[in-house]
């Protein structure tokens, strides 16, 4: 239950600046006694930090936020905080947007909100989006850095898994949707984020949608591999998501051989999946821009003892519950690949050649950690 006395907090992100700058003016045109915070993260290469406080009129305020260990998005932790709760003493604010910078990603910031909850409390997290972008930005592999924006001398991300998680993490889209868009655009869009609710900025929806309430605990457990809400098998307009699901391991040297083809193969690709010679661990998989990324996401249920059960979150149970198999658990494939033009017959075949044989999977779970560690690079941090 919302506390009517909390200073209303929305934040409103996105790599799409001019969608999200639509969105937050609609916000400051249609909240009577809002404002909108943001931190300008393009000066951090010279020390500082540009802070802004402006209304439906114009900036109200303004000031800099020093740099924190040479991070602009420790900076903007830092100011985020004190600000929000001098707005909420001022007591005449109703609505504060924080108008995320560019790469900035909301699960982190919606995170540090939540956690500093009482004179103010979160209650919306919303990712502005202009459809015929969506497509450019989930191509594009190159670095932050050399796109301009990095938020640290050591941020490594890509401007493909960045915008992907933007996108996905959010359960309100803002959508400014021009005449470039087409029915393929809406199309990945609504593939790439089924469970999202889509508010066109300029319908007067998006006031209600700032207010909604919001979570971080079930947005987390939304984007981990082991009980991420994946989309569904679709085809419309020329884009289709291919969801393949199979019980059988990889064989971990055929896998990472076609990893370059899979990676490629589609505009965005996800999902959790399992090794042959690492039968207990869950790994992630996540692909944007033709750069994958995979990772331990811890064990997989199937592996703990019944009483470590108790420890994990009731999210993460009841989704591998859903998912039981009698003979290997939670232990499955389940990648979930989306795309304009995507060739479902050759993923299909390409992927399940990576199985595991009858022959080696007979051999069972002590004859398949005798096969090469082809992953080790990629999984085994080096000491």
């Amino acid at each position: 239950m919302r506390d009517p006395s909390a200073l209303a907090v929305a934040l409103v992100g996105g790599l799409h600046a001019a969608a999200r700058r639509a969105a937050v003016d609609e916000l400051l045109r249609t909240v009577p006694g809002s404002v909108a915070l943001h931190h300008d993260l393009s000066s951090a290469a010279e020390g500082r930090v540009l802070r802004t406080v402006r209304d439906a009129v114009g900036v109200a305020d303004s000031g800099e936020a020093p740099l924190v260990n040479d991070c602009a998005c420790c900076a903007l932790r830092e100011d985020l905080v004190p600000e929000l709760e001098r707005l909420a003493v001022g007591g005449t604010t109703r609505l504060a947007v924080v108008e995320l910078w560019d790469s900035v990603e909301p699960k982190a910031m919606a995170e540090v909100v939540a956690a500093h909850a009482g004179p103010f409390e979160l209650t919306g997290v919303i990712t502005a989006v202009d459809p015929a972008l969506v497509l450019p930005y989930l191509g594009d592999g190159d670095d932050l850095a050399e796109a301009g924006l990095a938020a640290a001398v050591t941020d490594r991300r890509t401007v493909a898994d960045t915008w992907a998680r933007q996108l996905e993490y959010a359960p309100v889209l803002a959508v400014v949707d021009g005449e470039e868009a087409d029915d393929e655009d809406r199309a990945l869009l609504a593939q790439l984020h089924p469970t999202a609710r889509l508010v066109r900025v300029g319908s007067g929806e998006l006031a209600a949608a700032a207010f909604g309430g919001f979570d971080v605990e079930t947005a987390a457990a939304a984007q981990h591999p082991s009980c991420a809400l994946l989309p569904q098998e679709a085809d419309e307009a020329g884009v289709a998501t291919l969801v393949w699901h199979r019980r059988r391991p990889f064989h971990p040297e055929r896998l990472h051989a076609a990893l370059e083809d899979l990676s490629c193969a589609a505009a965005r690709s996800r999902g959790r999946f399992w090794l042959a010679d690492r039968p207990d661990t869950l790994l992630g998989w996540d692909c944007a821009g033709g750069a994958l990324c995979v990772e331990s996401a811890g064990p997989w249920l199937a592996a703990l003892p019944d009483a470590a059960w108790e420890m994990v979150p009731a999210l993460r149970r009841a989704a591998a519950a859903l998912d039981w198999d009698a003979e290997h658990g939670d232990c499955c494939q389940h990648l979930v690949f989306t795309s304009p033009g995507l060739d479902r017959d050759g993923l299909v075949r390409l992927l399940d050649s990576c199985l595991l044989t009858d022959a080696e999977y007979a051999s069972g779970r002590e004859g398949w950690k005798s096969f090469p560690a082809a992953f080790a690079p990629l999984l085994d941090p080096v000491p």
